[in-house]
């Protein structure tokens, strides 16, 4: 038999689930009142996927960090030297009002080489492989859309390797490694040209990229 105090704190309890879900739902309300919406991409070198999102009107932000493997917040060293299972890449965090993610997309393959299944010019191994990494059924249906028609355009004879993958769990790089291109001009420029990023960007697109 349940005493009043049962019942009292039976209901304070209640009261409590309630409020708790309550504030979700704001929550849940506020952000998407804000109007950001979250896409990834790896590219290989994430230094050099973060300058062509940048310059994007609408794009709010870009964080270089890994995704796509199974190590729990794993550190630049152990990325870089394989076994992770983690990509390189950069999150965009943009306004959709102002630019859609059909032109994320774009701009994704612009600047990588879809046909390379052993990395990214000059970086080689699975760390370096190009992805899109999808974190709604949406996204999904124009990631897929988008890979269909540069394979019906016949630009390449090769096969597109790139993967359309589930957005996992993101992990950020290290503070140095953010906005690197700003913070270290001379060494990103000189990385990017020894890579030879650019020539084969060309090569591969007719025309200089945006970096």
């Amino acid at each position: 038999m349940m005493t009043a105090r049962m019942i009292s704190a039976l209901a304070a309890a209640a009261m409590a689930l309630a409020a708790a879900a309550a504030l979700a739902q704001q929550d849940a309300t506020t952000t998407a009142a804000d109007g950001r919406a979250v896409a990834t991409f790896a590219g290989g070198c994430f230094w050099c996927m973060e300058p062509p999102y940048d310059k994007l009107d609408g794009v709010l932000a870009t964080t270089s960090g890994y995704t796509g493997g199974d190590t729990a917040d794993p550190t630049y060293q152990e990325v870089s030297a394989g076994g992770t299972g983690h990509a390189e890449v950069v999150q965009v965090t943009y306004d959709p009002a102002k630019v859609s993610y059909e032109q994320l997309l774009r701009v994704f393959w612009r600047n990588v080489d879809p046909l390379d299944a052993g990395g990214q010019f000059c970086d080689r191994g699975d760390q370096y492989r190009t992805g899109i990494f999808v974190h709604d059924d949406e996204q999904r249906r124009l990631a897929e859309a988008s890979k269909r028609a540069l394979v019906d355009s016949g630009r390449f004879e090769q096969p597109i390797v790139t993967e359309i993958e589930e957005a996992g769990p993101f992990y950020p790089a290290e503070d140095y490694h953010q906005d690197y291109y700003e913070k270290n001009p001379i060494r990103y420029n000189v990385y990017r040209w020894n890579c030879g990023r650019d020539a084969r960007l060309e090569q591969l697109w007719g025309e200089p990229p945006t970096n």
